[in-house]
């Protein structure tokens, strides 16, 4: 009798229970992208703020030494300290060697150049350089750590004689493309001419190799940029790892923060200073922060919107009902048997949006990763069961309202004709 009861409540009433079965699916489906993208966003955005730049930077530990006596600052008044060049592939020998993107040297340097009397500063670095480390070969340099950094023209070899000019000393040169100068003496080519908005705009840029020959130091690197994929920096990445536990340390230097990178590193490289560049990791957590924000809002007005419609849709119902109610009061079923008639009926319309939710919701969110992060959003089977959980919570929450009123339905007076 009572599955009877409850598929004619669904055949005489497909309109309104398919506008309430709707309603479920849209705010699931909402609630199912949203959850989705959410969970994958981390790594998305890291990956789309690595456009920024290097988030680590490396440089001589005696940098950062300052000795005083007296108050008078005996740190030597020079260029400081240098990196070496051969321990760079250590980099992609540490923990989290799979997270560094690529990094580039730099190295500074001054030279003269035809059409300018004064000496112009020079700066040394990698292009797309190969570099053999103990686990293969792997290609690094500005082009992948500074990808603001446009060419007009083509890029140097990191094997040959070629430079690029900065934008703003090619104008003093009255060069507007490739072609030959010299340069520190020697014909050199001009591959292109270099645009940043930086100071890389006036010097000169050319291979690392090239700037060592100039402050004749072979193998010599001044600072190191690096670009790695990081977790967005919390309280606990900024933690003073030397006052940390064993245990401690250890899901510390297990989580991928800038910090426990730079840490590495450093532990890797001896006698160098490695520090996250705050600005981009600072950037990165605001920024996630804001958009986890704007997605919660979204996903409880989604829900709302749900709890609403199905609530109008159930007073509907309730009105449309009550004779029957009436009847089945007067034929002796008790207020409980009328309401696991409607609770039944809200479990059927949440499972079935739910499930309708989930699909749709799966597919939005690859959609919005493809629109948004030119990936997909990987499906999460192990969200289903908390969509479903969701679906039926509100339906329940739209229905509680019109369980309650028909519980209270006097039989006598609705089959009297009179206002219920």
């Amino acid at each position: 009798m009572f599955p009877r009861l409850l598929f004619q409540s669904f055949s005489r009433q497909r309109r309104r229970k398919l506008l309430a079965g709707l309603a479920v699916m849209l705010g699931t489906a909402i609630v199912t992208a949203m959850i989705a993208v959410q969970v994958d966003i981390g790594d998305k955005v890291n990956r789309e703020l690595r456009s920024l730049g290097a988030n680590i930077l490396v440089t001589p530990a005696e940098d950062t030494l300052d000795v005083e006596i007296g108050g008078v600052n005996l740190k030597p008044a020079s260029e400081g300290a240098f990196l070496a060049e051969s321990e760079l592939p250590k980099l992609k020998q540490i923990f989290w060697a799979h997270n560094i993107v690529g990094f580039s040297p730099m190295l500074n340097a001054e030279a003269a150049i035809a059409g300018l009397h004064e000496r112009v500063p020079v700066i040394g670095t990698y292009f797309a350089k190969e570099l053999q480390t103990k686990y293969g070969p792997v290609v690094t340099g500005v082009r992948t750590t500074h990808p603001w950094w446009k060419v007009q023209g083509e890029w140097p070899g990191d094997e040959r004689r070629e430079i690029l000019l900065g934008e703003r000393l090619a104008k003093k040169l009255g060069r507007n493309g490739p072609g030959y100068t010299y340069f520190n003496n020697r014909e050199t080519k001009i591959a292109g001419i270099l645009s940043t908005g930086g100071p890389e705009d006036d010097a000169v840029i050319v291979p690392l190799a090239m700037a060592q020959e100039l402050i004749g130091r072979p193998g010599a690197v001044r600072r190191l940029y690096v670009s790695a994929l990081t977790k967005p920096e919390d309280a606990f990445a900024r933690r003073d790892p030397k006052s940390m536990s064993p245990e401690m340390l250890e899901r510390w230097s297990c989580t991928p923060y800038a910090n426990s990178i730079a840490y590495q590193i450093a532990e890797a490289i001896p006698n160098v200073n490695a520090e996250q560049i705050r600005q981009v990791a600072q950037n990165e957590g605001a920024l996630l922060s804001k958009i986890s924000g704007l997605m919660l809002l979204v996903t409880l007005g989604a829900l709302l919107a749900a709890v609403l419609a199905v609530s109008a849709a159930m007073a509907t119902t309730l009105f449309e009902r009550r004779r029957e109610i009436g009847l089945m009061k007067s034929l002796g079923a008790g207020s409980g048997s009328v309401a696991t008639l409607f609770l039944s009926e809200a479990a059927v319309l949440g499972v079935a949006g739910g499930l309708l939710g989930f699909g749709v919701g799966a597919v939005m969110a690859k959609r919005i990763g493809m629109a948004i992060f030119q990936s997909e959003v990987p499906f999460q089977p192990i969200l289903m069961p908390y969509v479903f959980l969701l679906a039926l919570g509100v339906t329940l929450a739209g229905s509680a309202g019109s369980i309650r009123r028909a519980m209270k339905i006097d039989p006598a007076v609705v089959l009297r004709g009179d206002a219920a």
